[in-house]
Formats: structure tokens, C-alpha cells, sequence
């Protein structure tokens, strides 16, 4: 005889007794003592009373109904470390600060050095853009007065020293140049 926690009577089951809802097969072996199978879960559904547990009502099958509360668990725990064990863990803890502290260092120090060469790149972009241009001297006021709106928004200040100084050395080494280039009577 078999009987199946299938929700039905299957099998000679009495009015005070309960039958598992789902779980392991409970068979009756031809010497007349029963045979407990087992769930998939490894687990046996019957508690070490002998009667079948049933299924809970939340319907957490796999909750354990034997568990006692965290404060009546035993805790030993030693009172103190050995002496070595509290020098060597606050040494691989100095070990662990110092290596992060490096690598912090490391990262902070390639940012800086990236930060400069950028900047430094665009400096070296600036001067070759200044060197690169043509200057055109502005003496005469009334020429930026007869300008037109267009050639105003080109037109821009710079330090015209520089140049003057180099048209001074360039007349200082050739001066027949100088004067040919010179207006004035001939």
C-alpha cells in the first residue's frame, strides 16, 4: 500500500492522521515496516517524532522549523589576540595604507605631469600661430577710421614692439636697403 501526498485518500488513511501534502513516498515493505523515501532535496520530510510534518502555511517547504534565536546561540570568541597576531595584522595594514598612498601619489603625479604638457603644448601652438603670421603695422588712425565693418572684425592688437625692434636691426645690417626702401626725395 502506498500512500501519496497528492490531496486525495489514496491508501487507508485514518481520521486523525495527516498526510504530506508533497514530499517523499511513504511504502509499506512486504515484512510490514515502512520505508521512508526521500525528496530531491535530500531532506526527509518526516521529523524525528515519526509524524509526517505536513506543509507549512506560508509555503516555505524549505524553511527550517527548528531554528532557535540568534541570542541563544553560544558564542566563544577569545577574549584577546596573541601579541604576533595584533603586530602582524597592523603591520599588513601599514603595508595595505602605504600602497594605496603610492598608488595615489603615482595617479596624481601623471595628472600633473599630463596637465603641464598639455599646456605647454598649447602655448608652443600659440607662439607658432603668432610667429606664423603676417603683420601689417597700422600707423594711421584715419585708415582704421575708413575701414569697412568686415576688415575691423580682422583686425587685431598686438605687441608691436617686438617687430619694430626687428625692422631696426634689419636696417642696422643693410642700410642701402633701408634707404632705397625709405620714402623721401630721391
Amino acid at each position: 500500500m502506498v500512500l501519496r501526498g497528492d490531496g486525495g485518500n489514496v491508501g487507508a488513511a485514518q481520521a486523525g492522521q495527516t498526510v504530506p501534502m508533497s514530499g517523499p513516498e511513504i511504502s509499506m515493505r512486504e515484512d510490514g515496516a515502512r520505508s521512508q523515501g526521500r525528496s530531491e532535496s535530500g531532506i526527509s520530510a518526516m521529523p524525528s517524532s515519526g509524524i509526517p510534518r505536513g506543509r507549512p502555511k506560508s509555503g516555505r517547504v524549505w524553511k527550517d522549523q527548528n531554528k532557535k534565536r540568534f541570542s541563544a546561540m553560544v558564542k566563544n570568541k577569545p577574549l584577546h589576540t596573541s601579541w604576533e597576531q595584533k603586530m602582524k595584522k597592523r603591520q599588513e595594514k601599514r603595508l595595505t595604507m602605504d600602497f594605496a598612498r603610492h598608488l595615489r601619489e603615482e595617479k596624481q603625479q601623471k595628472k600633473e605631469e599630463k596637465k603641464r604638457r598639455r599646456e605647454e603644448n598649447l602655448r608652443r601652438r600659440l607662439e607658432n600661430e603668432r610667429k606664423a603670421e603676417i603683420v601689417q603695422v597700422i600707423r594711421n588712425p584715419l585708415k582704421l577710421k575708413r575701414a569697412k565693418k568686415k576688415q575691423l572684425r580682422q583686425i587685431e592688437k598686438r605687441d608691436t614692439l617686438k617687430f619694430i625692434q626687428q625692422q631696426q636691426q634689419q636696417t642696422q645690417r643693410n642700410p642701402t636697403k633701408a634707404k632705397c626702401n625709405a620714402p623721401g626725395p630721391p
